[in-house]
């Protein structure tokens, strides 16, 4: 058990890890202004998420809520927190969520439409493809609820005219994911510029969401061609 010390070295990480992602969401191009926001789980009751309406780069206090909808702290916090709450809630295996209102995630949220299997990289959200929530008013319980439908089986899911929620074990995965659904959404929009993409099919894109699974690994052995020779060469 952690003794109080700890807690508090931890809180103050945990926050700081949220003041470094939001400023990263401009700095990657993911979200304008104050739009967009991020959570991270403290615990099995309890999250950090970024305040509402305070621009990035002048973010100090984190505020803590818990899921019963209690917030602590300085400062309010962002007016999306029912869907941060319902989905931490809901996925034990999601610690961290990125919401943006990125430029393509949007254009295609904005036609309601998701992204299918284009291309083979669609599988790193989680599934064959990744799926757009229907509409419903920013901070509502009923946006939250479609927001937790659309993820079931995924990482990440589009926003009708909204956004994009991206998550991960933690910040720095789901700040990546939501990075990599941003570049999806721009490749898929030019591909409709040109004409009507492929679509792979539902048993390859099984097939690349288990390889994904130990995509990037050091120990990975899914790849039986491949034979480790040692730590240096002949």
């Amino acid at each position: 058990m952690m003794d109080s010390n700890s807690h508090r070295q931890t809180d103050a990480r945990l926050k700081a890890e949220v003041i470094v992602t939001c400023c990263a969401l401009g700095q990657h191009g993911l979200t304008h202004g104050t739009s967009g926001n991020v959570s991270v789980r403290r615990d099995a009751e309890t999250f950090f998420i970024s305040p509402t309406a305070v621009p990035y780069e002048q973010l100090d206090d984190i505020p803590l809520m818990d899921f019963q909808g209690r917030w602590y702290g300085a400062r309010r916090p962002s007016s999306e927190w029912r869907f941060h709450r319902d989905i931490l809630k809901a996925r034990p295996d999601i610690n961290a969520i990125v919401h943006t209102h990125s430029k393509y995630a949007v254009a295609l949220a904005c036609t309601g439409s998701g992204i299918p299997a284009f291309h083979y990289m669609v599988a790193v959200a989680g599934g064959a493809d990744i799926r757009c929530a229907p509409y419903a008013t920013f901070g509502t319980q009923a946006l939250s609820d479609n927001a937790v439908a659309a993820l079931v089986d995924r990482k990440a899911c589009l926003l009708a005219n909204h956004g994009l929620i991206a998550t991960g074990h933690d910040l720095a995965s789901a700040l990546r994911l939501a990075g990599e659904v941003e570049n999806l959404a721009a490749q898929y929009s030019a591909a409709l510029s040109v004409g009507e993409p492929e679509i792979l099919s539902t048993d390859e894109m099984i097939k690349v969401v288990g390889l994904f699974r130990s995509y990037g690994k050091q120990d990975s052995d899914h790849d039986p061609d491949l034979r480790f020779g040692g730590p240096s060469g002949p």
